[in-house]
């Protein structure tokens, strides 16, 4: 039987693991780390990272990564920006991690997205762009069939 006080710690956690959620959708471009996103909802981080993998299915990086490469999907759509200017732009400090988990959540490159997307979603609006494009979660890209062969 549960009690009422641990019913009610769950929901406060739960409200404030969507704060903190809502706050990394928002800020995805600034430099964002666990200790600073859980003392900004009075957890510690360990906590905050148990919590946050329990609710959502994933760590809070690789939510925040998730989020920076959508964006960067879409400034990449548009072509206006090199990979490295992207790379920044979403809050990255390193091309080379960003590069890498790109490829991982996309199954290709920025550079190779850049050059095929830009083509491919050409006359389509930005928002059904996006909804078509986004990056799966919680696994890498799957194979490409003709690779399975």
């Amino acid at each position: 039987m549960t009690s009422r006080p641990d019913d009610e710690q769950r929901l406060r956690d739960l409200a404030r693991l969507r704060r903190v959620r809502d706050r990394m959708d928002r800020e995805y471009a600034l430099p964002l780390d666990v200790e600073a996103l859980a003392q900004g909802v009075g957890m510690s981080a360990g906590h905050l990272s148990r919590q946050f993998r329990a609710a959502y299915g994933e760590s809070p990086y690789a939510y925040l990564m998730t989020r920076r490469i959508e964006r960067a999907m879409a400034l990449l759509r548009r072509g206006e920006l090199s990979v490295t200017d992207v790379c920044f732009e979403v809050g990255c400090s390193s091309l080379g991690t960003f590069s890498t988990r790109f490829t991982e959540l996309v199954g290709m490159s920025p550079s190779v997205y850049k050059a095929e997307q830009a083509q491919a979603t050409a006359g389509i609006p930005s928002c059904v762009a996006k909804q078509v494009t986004r990056p799966i979660r919680n696994r890498e890209a799957p194979a490409d069939e003709a690779k399975l062969d």
